[in-house]
């Protein structure tokens, strides 16, 4: 079995302030060491589970989040940013049995978690098809753009509701919950444990209950925070301008989504 781990940091235990999550700042490195035991976590669960072979794509930032020389022998993980619009899903091809999550977060706007955003901090919201667009469902489609089936989610409470009403069949593991700039975070051994299991289930389970149907037709619309960005953006190929802070494309192909959004939020 051939597993795809998409990993990120804002959803994995006790993270809360956006200071946590940069690299410059002196609380980084202590939340970097527990992306890393999340996703060995993980890779371990799934091998026991039956995955021989996993591929892991550090998702955050500049992308070497991730200690590489604690890795399993069974684990490739991919470092750094490619340039290719796939981003934090950069190496998904058809040869993969299933997509985990580790580490994800609301989206863009979404009050329900302080440290919220899609990508980057730039949209004040994204819309997909009318839906708000999380990164779980940014990758989400470009899995089904491949066949490949969603299977496990990890991250804060919204992230996890969200995750099922479009995967139906995912395990997802709770790390923490919001309340306005407040999180209530779960203890790290017990998420660590969660993840285990909720990995384990999910691999072992009925994958055809976790395969995204992906849209014919698609209606991309970011509204940004600083209008000076939007009528940047506007000029994008394809883009209409909504009004002062909104711009919209609309396609029947998955890759002009994810091509446009890796220009027009960063």
């Amino acid at each position: 079995m051939k597993l795809f781990i998409s990993a990120d940091i804002e959803g994995c235990a006790g993270v809360a302030l956006t200071d946590e999550t940069h690299k410059k700042e002196s609380v980084y490195q202590r939340f970097a060491e527990e992306m890393t035991e999340e996703v060995v976590a993980a890779c371990e669960a799934a091998h026991e589970a039956g995955a021989d072979e996993i591929v892991v794509k550090d998702g955050h930032g500049d992308a070497s989040n991730i200690d590489p020389l604690k890795m399993p022998e069974y684990v490739t993980l991919i470092r750094g940013k490619s340039g290719h619009p796939y981003n934090m899903m950069y190496g998904i091809d058809d040869s993969y049995d299933g997509v985990l999550y580790l580490g994800y977060h609301a989206p863009a706007g979404d009050p329900n978690f302080s440290i919220s955003h899609t990508s980057t901090g730039n949209s004040l919201y994204i819309h997909l098809n009318g839906k708000v667009m999380s990164e779980c469902m940014l990758n989400s489609y470009t899995a089904a753009s491949h066949h490949v089936p969603v299977l496990f989610l990890s991250g804060d409470e919204e992230i996890c509701r969200q995750a099922k009403e479009l995967i139906p069949g995912i395990t997802t593991v709770e790390t923490k919950h919001g309340v306005g700039a407040a999180t209530w975070c779960k203890a790290k051994e017990k998420v660590i444990s969660e993840i285990r299991e909720g990995v384990k289930k999910a691999v072992t389970g009925q994958k055809k209950e976790c395969q995204v149907a992906l849209p014919e037709h698609f209606t991309y619309e970011v509204t940004y925070k600083d209008w000076k960005k939007a009528y940047t953006m506007s000029f994008y190929p394809g883009m209409q301008k909504v009004d002062t802070f909104t711009n919209k494309l609309e396609t029947d192909r998955w890759m002009d989504i994810v091509t446009a959004h890796c220009f027009v939020v960063y």
